[in-house]
């Protein structure tokens, strides 16, 4: 997915050099392979070359030729796994198994290296400390530019990840104005309204969606789209791409300088599944935009009906997952999701919503993680604990017990990980303590047991 959308895209500062030694774990690769790689590149508008991979000349001729390509270049480096190994060069044991003191020994007679483990030769360490120097006075120079350059603030503030001090206000005027209007819309509209004021305060946002930009609402005002030698946008279009998509997120976002948002449905936050989990072991901020949360999507059916997706999200250490009630939280967790050192989820409704947080106040509650919406009128008795759309069924059954005298009160927990993170006595008393707690939410039990 990646490399079609680079090949597209003409991203002709991409150089892959690909081990082409012709072994899998099983065995050669032709037992379950026979795609002609270079091929498929060429398909997809890559530039290839082929080298002798054990050759450094020949390999740094390929990387020559590959500096002047306009397109993304694949160098297909024809090697021998296990290298000077006596029994296991080019077999499936170099890559799957331990080669052992008879076979190091062997190697390191094959390549003549009689030096000791952790052993740099001389000659070697002075070409190699040659060549991280070379370029300090290209360094050097580099950073003159900044110091003389207006832009150097914003510049360190955009590597930086930092978020201008003027969206917290922005934001908290907005939040007032949806208390007072009390819109009756979808999350994913509520997304996109909060968005317009977003790229409008944030300048390093770039924003995309895997083929669904109408659905997902990711595209605001004035957006410029990156395109073939246009490489000056701040919206790209991934097309059906979600793994590819999050992944090329996790790479701007470890870049620095900007911070990538993205767009699909939550059904398809699987193939997006191993990106979004690297992004949550490496700590960085990528935030995906997931619309169409529940079964009230319209006419695709049970294959785009999420079900099981919020859980296996929540089961992601260091992700954070937002599910928000209504417009009023939908902006205070993009909020959350700005300041956040790693990845976040938004879970959005394709159904209309009505404001469920009329009462304004600056604070972000959904900082908290949890918070009670609506108290009890006398004794509580019931505590519904309710998510996303479900927020407003909590609401209309926290009313129709209280007009039958069962005091009912409504908490919405648009986000399980900031809850855990705060302190016991204030997760107690939103939990409700001595009344009957009952979860409302349209998916799967797994993780409400806790609650």
């Amino acid at each position: 997915e990646s490399c079609a959308l680079a090949g597209h895209l003409r991203l002709n500062r991409l150089i892959v050099l690909y081990d082409d030694n012709h072994i899998s774990i099983d065995g050669p690769t032709s037992l379950a392979d026979s795609t002609d790689t270079l091929e498929r590149f060429d398909a997809m508008g890559w530039k290839t070359l082929s080298c002798d991979g054990e050759d450094a000349a020949d390999v740094a001729t390929a990387l020559d030729a590959a500096q002047t390509s306009d397109r993304p270049v694949l160098i297909a480096c024809r090697t021998t796994i296990g290298y000077g190994l006596p029994t296991r060069a080019g077999t499936n044991k170099a890559h799957s198994d331990p080669p052992g003191a008879e076979e190091i020994a062997g190697a390191r007679k094959n390549l003549n290296w009689p030096y000791e483990p952790f052993i740099v030769p001389d000659d070697i360490l002075s070409a190699w400390r040659q060549i991280g120097s070379r370029n300090a006075e290209n360094r050097a120079a580099w950073q003159a530019r900044i110091d003389a350059s207006s832009a150097k603030s914003s510049f360190a503030a955009a590597l930086a990840g930092d978020i201008p001090e003027g969206l917290s206000k922005a934001l908290a005027t907005y939040k007032k104005k949806l208390a007072t209007d009390k819109p009756e819309t979808a999350t994913r509209k509520s997304s996109q309204a909060a968005l317009e004021i977003i790229n409008a305060e944030v300048e390093t946002t770039v924003g995309g969606s895997a083929d669904l930009t109408g659905s997902n609402n990711t595209l605001t005002k004035g957006m410029k789209a990156v395109a073939t030698g246009e490489y000056d946008g701040r919206f790209i279009h991934y097309g059906i791409r979600e793994h590819g998509m999050a992944a090329a997120m996790n790479g701007m976002a470890l870049h620095g300088g900007l911070i990538p948002y993205s767009g699909t449905f939550l059904v398809f936050s699987d193939y997006a599944r191993p990106a979004i989990r690297l992004a949550a072991l490496m700590g960085v901020r990528a935030i995906h935009v997931l619309t169409h949360d529940s079964i009230g999507l319209g006419e695709d059916g049970p294959t785009h009906q999420p079900v099981e997706h919020l859980a296996a999200l929540r089961a992601i250490p260091g992700l954070l997952v937002f599910r928000p009630a209504d417009a009023v939280e939908t902006a205070e967790c993009w909020e959350l999701a700005l300041a956040a050192k790693g990845p976040s989820a938004l879970a959005l409704t394709r159904q209309n919503l009505p404001t469920v947080r009329t009462a304004h106040t600056d604070e972000n509650l959904c900082s908290r993680g949890a918070y009670e919406l609506a108290p009890a009128d006398g004794a509580a008795k019931v505590t519904f604990l309710a998510t996303g759309s479900e927020v407003e069924i909590a609401l209309k059954a926290r009313d129709i017990l209280q007009t039958k005298g069962i005091g009912a009160r409504v908490v919405s927990m648009p986000s399980w990980e900031l809850f855990e993170l705060q302190s016991a006595s204030y997760r107690e008393a939103v939990l409700g303590p001595g009344t009957v707690k009952i979860a409302i939410e349209a998916a799967i039990a797994m993780g409400w047991d806790r609650y």
